[in-house]
């Protein structure tokens, strides 16, 4: 199978980079374009990938053609690509952030084209990610196609696309809060006279550790907080003045504002 991108950014590069890591494709296999040869040359030529002249070589070159252009960039993209689409009738995946599949036909010309929306996160890179993924007509070879193929990223879920926003909250947002914790805790550590590096890797590792369990566990993280906290002990002093302080509250309002900017077309 040849998999082309259209588009080389960071979510791109994160993709290509978990296949190879998986070694789900070969470098060859992947055909990549983008809008500045100045940065995706030296990437294309730095993992073997290969070059493709056009956004409509891509297009027509391909089984799966993987759309990683901004949003704002749809309408042009799709009116180059267009054509070959229609004739070859690769399986089109879009990172687009709203763009929906009923938009992207229209904007590819065909209703009846096979179409994915696909949302990942950027841990996909370390194959450890989170993605989404809605369909329209595809038929149920190219749905498997699409879960083998991003499987070895990660975790692999279909939703609606009306979950699409919320989901980009909780699983590509939420490492940026996640990150805030630990370098939160981390300082925390430094206060308490360790260094940051150490901190920094002691938070990491039980942050690793903890969602691996709530992952194996049948029990929900509140059952676990249990499990943790003593009666009259100092976990549950901890939380307690974490809740005192906003903590919960916090998380969801950082959720909220996340979708409600999606929403709003940012």
């Amino acid at each position: 199978m040849k998999l082309g991108f259209i588009g080389v950014g960071n979510m791109a590069q994160a993709i290509i980079e978990g296949l190879l890591k998986a070694q789900a494709l070969t470098p060859g296999t992947i055909l990549v374009h983008g809008g500045h040869a100045a940065h995706f040359q030296p990437y294309a030529e730095a993992h073997g990938l290969q070059v493709a002249p056009d956004n409509a070589t891509v297009a027509a070159s391909c089984e799966v053609v993987i759309l990683a252009v901004k949003p704002t960039l749809a309408a042009s993209v799709c009116a180059e690509i267009a054509e070959g689409v229609q004739a070859h009738r690769p399986l089109v995946v879009s990172l687009m952030a709203g763009v929906s599949l009923e938009k992207l036909a229209t904007l590819l010309g065909d209703a009846a084209l096979p179409l994915v929306r696909l949302m990942p996160n950027l841990n996909v890179a370390i194959n450890a990610g989170m993605t989404a993924y809605a369909l329209n007509q595809v038929a149920a070879a190219q749905a498997q196609q699409v879960i083998d193929l991003f499987s070895p990223l990660g975790g692999l879920t279909e939703l609606p696309e009306a979950d699409f926003a919320t989901f980009g909250a909780l699983a590509g947002s939420a490492p940026a809060f996640v990150y805030l914790f630990i370098d939160a805790l981390a300082r925390a550590g430094v206060k308490h006279g360790l260094t940051k590096q150490a901190a920094t890797e002691i938070v990491a590792q039980m942050l690793a550790g903890s969602g691996q369990m709530v992952l194996a566990s049948d029990e929900s993280p509140f059952d676990l907080i249990d499990k943790v906290s003593s009666p009259g002990g100092t976990t549950v002093e901890g939380i307690l003045a974490m809740e005192a302080h906003g903590f919960s509250t916090a998380t969801v309002a950082g959720v909220d504002a996340t979708i409600a900017k999606d929403q709003a077309g940012a």
